[in-house]
């Protein structure tokens, strides 16, 4: 592990309201101070897709998939066992699973690529060699895995240009169909992001657009 990423591992994320993309109503009432965003959009049918999406999502695949090249610091043993792990509820709202703290099991896909799990750092940005240009450092905060769902979400870390959350929720209809919904929250990180707002947002959304096309690659067979 570098210096820099060893210093990445014992930082906190820059904004309080941790796992708050996952609100029903951010869209109405989005943390203080910051600006919510929301897009859904069908990335395939079938078993083969939603089981490509799922693996594709869990190793950083829509980061990829949007043009972006992804640095990836798996927590350690001693950090995975202090992550904190949310109470998960069900569509009612109903508790289904107390909150707890410890670490995830590890899953691997079937060509030996871990999946992600919470308290992992994610480090996007555009690939000049064998460094990042604009690197944009995260942490997976949030992990979710069911059936026929799964999500992740993570925050911002410092160095970032923007403060707050962005979560993946990949859904699996009762028809096949399969879907992803990209929601997130963020402000500028420092001062002089503010006058660039205007041009902020309209780069989040476009690629959140992005994002949602990651997931639509054609597969060499695929059940339509």
């Amino acid at each position: 592990m570098s210096s820099r990423d060893a210093a990445r591992a014992e930082q906190a994320v820059t904004y309080a309201a941790v796992g708050a993309s996952q609100a029903p109503d951010l869209l109405r009432y989005p943390p203080t101070g910051y600006r919510p965003l929301e897009m859904r959009g069908r990335v395939g049918h079938g078993d083969e897709r939603w089981e490509w999406a799922v693996d594709a999502l869990l190793t950083g695949g829509v980061y990829r998939g949007a043009g972006m090249s992804v640095r990836m610091r798996a927590v350690d043993a001693g950090e995975a066992e202090r992550v904190y792990q949310p109470v998960e509820f069900d569509d009612s709202g109903e508790p289904v699973e107390p909150a707890e703290v410890g670490a995830v099991e590890e899953v691997y896909t079937a060509d030996g690529t871990r999946h992600l799990r919470p308290g992992d750092i994610i480090i996007v940005g555009l690939a000049v060699g064998e460094r990042l240009w604009l690197p944009l450092p995260g942490r997976v905060v949030l992990l979710e895995q069911q059936e026929a769902r799964v999500m992740y979400a993570v925050g911002t870390l410092p160095g970032h240009a923007f403060s707050g959350e962005e979560s993946f929720t990949l859904e699996r209809e009762e028809n096949g169909s399969v879907w992803l919904t990209v929601r997130s929250f963020a402000r500028p990180a420092a001062w002089w992001g503010w006058p660039l707002l205007p041009g902020l947002l309209l780069a989040r959304t476009l690629i959140a657009r992005r994002f949602l096309r990651a997931l639509t690659v054609p597969l060499a067979t695929q059940d339509r």
